[in-house]
């Protein structure tokens, strides 16, 4: 750190120079990512894809469809409804962007009295599906009780949404934490740099994965999960960073304080930045793009903010020298240290009692995680306010869509499906599959000629009458030695009834090579996806977190103690977020926890709490190696950093605490998530259980086998 730090102070305007250069190239690529961004990221290979693709190739199942919802006027007749719909629908198709619709007018169950809709089918990707939804919405905006939704047009408002959320987070987290920078520096210079190094961070970050967007999908939430780590990290940085080049500075000049930053609060920047770096690399384990997508955005973010709090921060110190202190807008006393010391004490002097109830209130906030129920977001992610999501729920709510769901089987025997044998293994697997209760029905030949006899069916197929009748339902189910045998299920898509009955048709060994789809299948993959490869990332993370920790302070136990902790911390804030979310309290609508947020949280929030350790145990440890002294060590260490420490989690607080207030329910569990995990973290743990253990351990906090750097008292005991 010494050759990187006499560097900077030799070339530190170039370092400006290059990063001011950097900056303004990478902007506009920046500004152009909301448009690269495609959906939520709930995609992987699987089988659900395969049947999807095979659906779409061989029988000619739409890409993507559309709902349009029609809804009754009041005093308009039930004929004037009619002329509406069929006037819309025309408007729409003589667009021509849709391959076939499917008018309620014509078609069974998708009319009532006061409320109608119509499906649009697109043979388009989900990139060209981002014009026809213009194209579209143009038309429905015009008719009064018409509105558009549907996976593409939901995905289009997530995205609108998600960048309205990022602008109200801003305009609320930034200025409290200006706020707290002045309360934590005392000069508007010194408050402003850490705003000004964690807002270049952010746009080389989002300029950098604009770039990578040519090579992978990049999910809605990577556009307020991105700045909400990197502002929260950088300013985090260079507020610890700039604390402890203040306290060198008064004793020093400024290029020697530098230096000793460097060495000091630089080295703890490291440590703690590859702590949140390794937990968001957990994610790319689980092969979901959604992860895969937000681990790669959390990664580039956390390399860019240590290589801006290495270089760019430093680099801003020597240029402003002396007018760091500038913009005094109060007197900024040390005397908090003192209390912070009597603090200590005071908790070291009852470590058990301290122990005891700060273990009991982490327990209490657990309890609640039995209830937990996760769910894939859905329409009900957006905020109430766009139609789309108003629009499916009425839908929903009148033709009870999500009541049931469609498994789409297709099976693959040698010969043709048609022919009398085919017809005989047809049958027998239909008798398999509606033997089950689950199953509610089976569309197939035999339920549309009302034939139940494979042989007669043959028959009737044979005749010059039957093939006629027939032939669009033999091109509908069969396509050469394919056979699709769309299964109805009485039960919902999420159920774990539903997800059951797909994963063992999977699994079960037929006569023929049968592959399950639908959105049931789906919903299994993506949970087993996570189920059996978040045990795989929590394991590295730490494993990783205990190696890297047990390098940085030469000690066995402390990385223990802080992993422990950190997972009491985390699932206590897992609970609370089941009481708030899923029981509705705060004048929230009760609603299930999204599949995401537990990985999520856990893989960002336990490197960012290991940053506070970091800094904490640091100082505390260079006490210790001074004077020797444990409990003397942990004092000091935490009279000196407690405030700072406080301030920095109170900013990280503030600016994930901030996407409370925004729309996107998911964004919304992660913010409160991070910002709750982090006050448990700051508060109980630091301040409680941290001096506590220290206390209680004594110099085995620094015991490491074969070490030679072990407390004299272990060897004496030894």
């Amino acid at each position: 750190m010494e050759k990187l730090a006499r560097r900077i102070i030799t070339y530190y305007k170039f370092f400006l120079i290059i990063w001011i250069l950097l900056a303004c190239g990478l902007a506009f690529y920046a500004i152009d990512l909301p448009s690269k961004l495609k959906g939520d990221g709930f995609e992987m290979e699987g089988e659900y894809k395969e049947v999807q693709e095979e659906l779409s190739q061989s029988f000619n199942f739409p890409e993507n469809t559309l709902f349009v919802v029609f809804e009754r006027q009041t005093q308009q007749s039930e004929t004037d409804f009619k002329k509406n719909i069929d006037a819309v629908l025309k408007d729409i198709d003589s667009i021509s962007t849709t391959s076939s619709i499917v008018s309620p007018l014509e078609t069974k169950g998708q009319y009532k009295k006061d409320i109608a809709y119509a499906l649009l089918n697109f043979d388009r990707n989900d990139e060209e599906m981002k014009n026809a939804v213009r194209k579209v919405r143009e038309v429905t905006d015009s008719y009064k009780g018409t509105s558009l939704t549907g996976q593409a047009v939901i995905s289009e408002d997530m995205n609108e949404a998600s960048q309205h959320d990022l602008k109200v987070a801003e305009m609320i987290g930034l200025p409290v934490a200006l706020i707290v920078l002045l309360f934590a520096f005392g000069s508007l210079v010194a408050a402003v740099v850490p705003i000004v190094v964690g807002a270049l961070t952010v746009v080389l970050a989002l300029g950098i994965l604009t770039l990578l967007e040519d090579y992978m999908d990049l999910s809605v939430f990577l556009l307020n999960v991105t700045p909400m780590i990197g502002l929260a990290l950088s300013i985090d940085f260079a507020l610890l960073f700039i604390n402890r080049y203040k306290e060198e500075a008064d004793q020093m000049p400024i290029k020697e304080a530098v230096i000793h930053t460097m060495g000091t609060a630089g080295k703890s920047i490291l440590f703690s930045a590859l702590c949140v770096f390794i937990g968001l690399a957990a994610m790319l384990v689980i092969d979901i793009d959604i992860f895969q997508t937000v681990a790669i955005g959390g990664m580039v973010v956390v390399a860019v903010a240590v290589i801006s709090s290495l270089t760019l921060l430093p680099s801003i110190l020597l240029l402003l020298g002396e007018r760091l202190y500038k913009g005094k807008v109060f007197k900024n006393t040390n005397d908090s240290s003192h209390k912070w010391r009597s603090f200590a004490e005071a908790v070291m002097k009852r470590p058990i009692i301290i122990t005891v109830i700060a273990t009991l209130i982490l327990l209490a906030g657990i309890l609640p995680i039995k209830d937990i129920v996760l769910s894939i977001p859905d329409e009900q992610s957006l905020p109430a306010t766009y139609d789309s999501r108003a629009a499916f729920t009425e839908i929903n709510d009148a033709f009870h869509l999500k009541k049931e769901s469609t498994v789409y089987m297709i099976a693959e025997r040698k010969g043709s499906w048609d022919s009398q044998e085919g017809l005989k293994d047809l049958k027998k697997l239909i008798d398999h599959v509606e033997s089950e209760s689950i199953v509610k029905s089976v569309d197939s030949l035999f339920s549309i000629s009302k034939l139940e006899d494979s042989k007669l069916l043959y028959q009737f197929l044979q005749s010059p009458e039957g093939k006629e009748k027939l032939e669009p339902a033999v091109k509908q189910f069969i396509k050469g030695d394919q056979l699709l045998l769309p299964v109805t299920l009485d039960a919902e898509s999420q159920s774990k009834e539903a997800k059951q009955w797909v994963k063992k048709w999977s699994l079960k060994h037929t006569d023929f090579h049968l592959k399950v789809g639908g959105e049931a299948k789906f919903n299994q993959e993506i949970f087993e996806e996570i189920t059996n490869k978040v045990g795989y990332g929590i394991a590295l993370v730490l494993i990783s977190t205990y190696l890297i920790l047990m390098f940085a302070f030469r000690s066995a136990i402390i990385p223990l103690k802080a992993i422990i902790m950190n997972i009491l911390g985390l699932t206590s804030t897992f609970g609370i977020l089941v009481w708030i979310f899923q029981e509705g309290h705060f004048g929230l609508q009760p609603m299930d926890i999204a599949l995401i947020i537990p990985v999520f949280v856990f893989s960002i929030v336990f490197g960012l709490s290991m940053d506070y350790e970091v800094f904490l145990i640091s100082r505390i440890h260079e006490e210790y190696l001074r004077t020797g002294d444990n409990d003397e060590a942990t004092v000091s260490g935490l009279a000196s950093t407690s405030k700072i420490i406080t301030s920095a989690a109170l900013i990280m607080i503030v600016l994930t605490g901030a996407f409370a207030f925004t729309g996107v329910v998911p964004v919304k569990q992660i913010g409160i998530g991070i910002a709750l995990a982090i006050f448990v973290d700051a508060t109980i743990i630091r301040l409680l259980l941290v001096p506590s253990l220290m206390k209680l351990l004594g110099d085995w906090n620094w015991w490491l086998p074969f070490s030679k750097h072990n407390p004299k008292s272990l060897k004496k005991k030894a």
